[in-house]
C-alpha cells in the first residue's frame, strides 16, 4: 500500500500574488513542503497539484512529481479541496493501492520532516480515527464574534453558560477553542473511498507550535517569516534538492 503527499499550489492568489512560490531564504515556499515531505520518509510519492506550468517546473526541480496540470475549475479562489483531490485520484491515480494521503500546503513552510512523522504516527496509533489535522489555540474566540443582520447584529454562536451569553463573558470563562492551520492533514484513503470526504468524522487533533503552524497568506506574513528566519528564531526545513 502506498502513502502519498499532495501539495496544492494554485496560481491565482490575490491576497499575496504567487504566494506559493514566494521567495523565502533563497527558495520558493513550495520547495520547503516538498523537501519536508521527502525527508520525512513517510511517503512513496510527493505530488504537486497545480494549474501552472511554471509552478510545475519549480516543483519538479525540487524533487516533486506533477502528473498533469489540474483543471482550472478546481483552482478557483472558492474551489473546495475535495474538487482537486477527487480529480487527482480519479484522473492521475486510478486504482492505485493507497493507504494514507496527506495534504501539505506550501504556505506553511516551517513544517518539519519530524512534524509529519509525528502526525502520521499519532494517526496510525489510533485505529478508530479517519484523519488527523493540524490545529492551534485561537486568540480570536468565536464566542465574541458577530454576524450582520440588516441594521442589527446577532452573535455568531448564540451560546450561554449560567445564564450569561458567551459574548458577555470573560475570555477566561469561555471554553478553549482551536482553529485549523495549513500545516498538515493526513487521512486514511479508505475514508475518502467510502465517504468522498478528505477528513471523515473522527478527526484527531495535531497541536502545532508557533512556527509549525505559521501560515503565509498576506505580505506581512511573508515579512514576518523572513524576519524570524534572519534572526535565527525559526528554522526552515533542509532543502533536499537544489533547483536546477
Amino acid at each position: 500500500m502506498m502513502r502519498i503527499a499532495l501539495i496544492p499550489a494554485r496560481s491565482g492568489s490575490t491576497r499575496l500574488p504567487d504566494k506559493n512560490v514566494a521567495e523565502l531564504a533563497g527558495h520558493p515556499l513550495l520547495s520547503y513542503s516538498i523537501s519536508a515531505a521527502l525527508e520525512s520518509g513517510c511517503f512513496d510519492a510527493v505530488h504537486c497539484i497545480t494549474d501552472s506550468a511554471t509552478y510545475a517546473d519549480i516543483a519538479r526541480s525540487y524533487g516533486g512529481t506533477v502528473a498533469e496540470l489540474r483543471p482550472t475549475s478546481t483552482a478557483q479562489s472558492n474551489s473546495p479541496d475535495i474538487s482537486w483531490v477527487r480529480w487527482f485520484f480519479e484522473s492521475c491515480f486510478v486504482d492505485a493501492p493507497i493507504d494514507y494521503f496527506s495534504i501539505l500546503r506550501p504556505t506553511s513552510p516551517f513544517r518539519q520532516a519530524d512534524t509529519i512523522r509525528r502526525a502520521l504516527a499519532i494517526l496510525q496509533d489510533n485505529s478508530r480515527a479517519d484523519s488527523i489535522r493540524a490545529v492551534e489555540k485561537t486568540s480570536l474566540h468565536p464566542g465574541k464574534m458577530w454576524r450582520m443582520n440588516g441594521p442589527f447584529m446577532t452573535p455568531l454562536l448564540p451560546f450561554e453558560q449560567d445564564g450569561t451569553p458567551w459574548h458577555s463573558s470573560q475570555m477566561a470563562a469561555l471554553p478553549e477553542i482551536y482553529v485549523q492551520n495549513a500545516s498538515l492533514e493526513i487521512a486514511r484513503f479508505s475514508c475518502y473511498a467510502e465517504t468522498g470526504s478528505i477528513a471523515g468524522h473522527l478527526i484527531v487533533p495535531f497541536l502545532t507550535s508557533e512556527a509549525e503552524g505559521f501560515d503565509i497568506n498576506y505580505p506581512l506574513d511573508l515579512e514576518i517569516a523572513r524576519m524570524r528566519v534572519a534572526r535565527g528564531e525559526w528554522v526552515l526545513p533542509r532543502i533536499c534538492r537544489e533547483a536546477h
